[in-house]
């Protein structure tokens, strides 16, 4: 047999090479797609606590539950889109942090302060919330603090009152001899400065003297029902022509209505009441 030429042997030796590559690289790519196969097989039973696995790291679907609780207490029910659109967001979080710790920047200083004060604020807010849990608030102490205070309201007088405000002393005389002459009032407010009263025909509804300024007070609780200033009443906002419409015993609101602000008050005493306890045997220097 006819020996093969050096070209012919360089060319077949060649091809022999490559084949082994490819073979080499297809052997590979199969490996590691059964290996994706199998990962992705065994992902369910791994993840069956998870609401996603970044990079190895899990996020909890307890961690999930709880954002979702989050939104929904701040008036956004859950819907599949929004529930879907938390768990992309908590991923892109993980994916920042991961990033972040993968530059080293939690042991940065300016990071480590931060988290020392987040840490130290969190630990206040537990430590006053686990008080007022453990001494709770009683129905009877807010009954109790109502009836002071509404004791304390008892013979106090509310006003139905309506004015004109204007810029000028001249411009309330006119208006206050117009009223002389007849003129309705309601028709002549329409020309008073006072916003929230001019489209209501000067009415400022029912209040205590305590509400306004101590000119505006003392002119009107002089008035008669059904009169009118017959000076103008200078206070800092302009001049005022005041009419008084009504008086009234003053009511308290009813306990439902200023229960939590009760309660309330009375959690900010109970802390109040513990930090004075706690500076007390505290050594300060």
């Amino acid at each position: 047999m006819k020996k093969p030429s050096f070209a012919v042997a360089l060319v077949a030796s060649l091809t022999i090479g490559l084949s082994s590559g490819v073979l080499a690289q297809d052997k590979k790519a199969e490996a590691k797609a059964e290996a994706k196969a199998d990962a992705k097989a065994a992902a369910p039973a791994a993840s069956a606590g998870n609401a996603a696995i970044v990079n190895n790291k899990p996020i909890p679907k307890k961690q999930l539950d709880e954002f979702m609780a989050a939104l929904a207490a701040q008036g956004r029910p859950e819907t599949p889109e929004l529930r879907k659109q938390a768990l992309e967001d908590l991923i892109n979080r993980e994916i920042f942090v991961q990033e972040a710790e993968k530059r080293g920047l939690a042991r940065s200083p300016d990071v480590t302060k931060q988290l020392e004060n987040f840490k130290r604020e969190l630990m206040i807010r537990a430590l006053l919330t686990q008080y007022v849990q453990q001494n709770p608030v009683t129905d009877a102490e807010i009954k109790a603090t109502y009836d002071k205070l509404a004791g304390s309201s008892n013979g106090q007088k509310e006003y139905r009152a309506r004015h004109i405000l204007v810029e000028k002393e001249d411009a309330a005389k006119a208006i206050i001899e117009q009223l002389k002459k007849g003129a309705k009032f309601e028709d002549l407010a329409k020309q008073s400065k006072d916003p929230g009263s001019a489209a209501n025909g000067g009415d400022l509804d029912w209040n205590g003297p305590g509400t306004f300024v101590p000119e505006f007070s003392q002119a009107m609780v002089k008035l008669e029902k059904g009169k009118f200033t017959d000076t103008p009443v200078k206070t800092q906002f302009g001049y005022h022509v005041i009419r008084l419409d009504d008086v009234r015993d003053s009511k308290p609101p009813a306990l439902d209505q200023v229960k939590p602000q009760i309660q309330q008050r009375l959690q900010q005493e109970r802390v109040q009441a513990l930090i004075k306890q706690l500076r007390d045997k505290a050594d300060i220097k």
